[in-house]
């Protein structure tokens, strides 16, 4: 696969679709061979095949450098679990995975809010159902929890005071995660028919393009 035609776009609506529960890749696979681009293509090219394979391991490494960054903060802390919860409502997998749980545990309390969480019907259009289906969390659109978490979480940031301290952890990660994309070799991993099979069930759209 092309990863220089693959443009940002697509980089981010394949990251919202892909499955969330993927485990991370292993450390001694995701600290090794380390190169410099030849081009500023190959750059591009590597840069955005491993944001999407090791997609799970930069997750992990944000949250663990806020987390870090906030040991002496613990309402910070509740903050950045908050952040990271409205971040991964994005995917559409967690998000779909999340309500299911949620339902079915106030299921077993009671059956008659359950039955209210529901999400609506999905069109359907010359009997098929519509491709760009809406998500819903527990009967709500995504975006209401991706917004209330959101002001929950920027709350308790600005109470703890940690506004400069999140910028500074979330400046470090951004970096690190830059630099690691850029420098680590795209592996053989990351190139076999197998991984192509798995971005293009995700990226639906790619092949009508």
């Amino acid at each position: 696969m092309d990863w220089g035609n693959v443009t940002a776009e697509d980089l981010i609506d394949a990251l919202r679709e892909v499955d969330w529960s993927s485990p991370p890749r292993p450390l001694s696979e995701f600290f090794s061979r380390f190169t410099l681009p030849k081009s500023s293509s190959k750059w591009n090219s590597r840069l955005k095949c491993n944001l999407y394979y090791y997609r799970t391991n930069y997750f992990i490494m944000m949250v663990l450098i806020l987390g870090l960054g906030f040991l002496r903060r613990p309402l910070a802390i509740v903050a950045a679990l908050l952040t990271a919860l409205s971040i991964a409502f994005m995917n559409d997998s967690f998000a779909g995975t999340f309500s299911e749980k949620v339902t079915r545990t106030v299921r077993q309390f009671s059956p008659h809010l359950a039955a209210k969480m529901r999400p609506p019907l999905t069109p359907v259009i010359r009997g098929r159902p519509s491709a760009k289906r809406a998500i819903y969390i527990c009967g709500r659109p995504r975006w209401f929890f991706v917004m209330i978490f959101s002001l929950v979480s920027f709350t308790l940031w600005y109470v703890s005071c940690g506004l400069l301290t999140v910028l500074w952890a979330l400046a470090i990660g951004l970096l690190a995660t830059i630099l690691h994309a850029s420098f680590r070799t795209p592996n053989l991993k990351a190139r076999l028919n197998t991984f192509r099979e798995e971005f293009r069930a995700v990226w639906r759209n790619y092949s009508e393009l």
